[in-house]
């Protein structure tokens, strides 16, 4: 992500006045604005069939949803707004205004990770996140391999897991759903048109 903010701080409220006519998305944190860089064609891929997987999945199941990409995220606690790959929750969703794009109780958030952003995902944007007393799930999602890693909510404890076979299968119990590695991978290649390392 590129440092926007110079000088001058902004307010969430004029930061989601500036989002909201923005052609890219931002995130926003203690005043600053940080553009986000485009993806890559891996992470798309990644992103569109772990979203298919989901509204598959979760069709005819009215109590829940699932939004990829442009579903903005706010963590009320911290003040953090953010873009998650993909979004879930089987409960009623609350939004912070009647704009309706601002997400505040997200039950699993995934994020597939880049080069750029790795260490933030895992470090201070999860730490963000964990502030979510939603929040019961948190996937990431390697592009350049197979492996996905999964956190999940056990009271005050987080109970990491990782699965880096193609036949393996992440269990999303908070939304009663499965993501199959071979489907969250099907047709990504690693750099170059290689196949990706197992």
């Amino acid at each position: 992500m590129e440092f926007l903010a110079k000088e001058s701080e902004y307010t969430p409220e004029q930061y989601l006045t500036l989002e909201r006519k923005a052609e890219y998305k931002s995130e926003y944190i203690n005043g600053c604005i940080f553009a986000m860089a485009g993806a890559s064609r891996q992470h798309n891929q990644i992103t569109f069939n772990i979203a298919g997987e989901l509204r598959t999945q979760l069709k005819g199941r009215a109590a829940c949803i699932a939004y990829s990409n442009d579903m903005r995220v706010k963590v009320s606690e911290t003040g953090l707004y953010s873009y998650p790959d993909v979004v879930a929750t089987c409960n009623e969703p609350n939004f912070e205004d009647s704009f309706v794009d601002t997400l505040l109780n997200p039950a699993v958030i995934v994020e597939v990770l880049s080069d750029s952003t790795e260490a933030y995902d895992r470090g201070e944007k999860f730490a963000h996140y964990r502030r979510l007393s939603s929040l019961e799930e948190y996937i990431l999602v390697a592009q350049h391999r197979i492996c996905v890693e999964h956190y999940v909510r056990q009271g005050e404890l987080w109970i990491f897991a990782e699965t880096s076979q193609l036949d393996g299968i992440i269990h999303i119990d908070s939304i009663g759903c499965t993501l199959p590695l071979n489907e969250i991978y099907d047709k990504v290649e690693g750099s170059e048109g290689r196949a990706l390392i197992y």
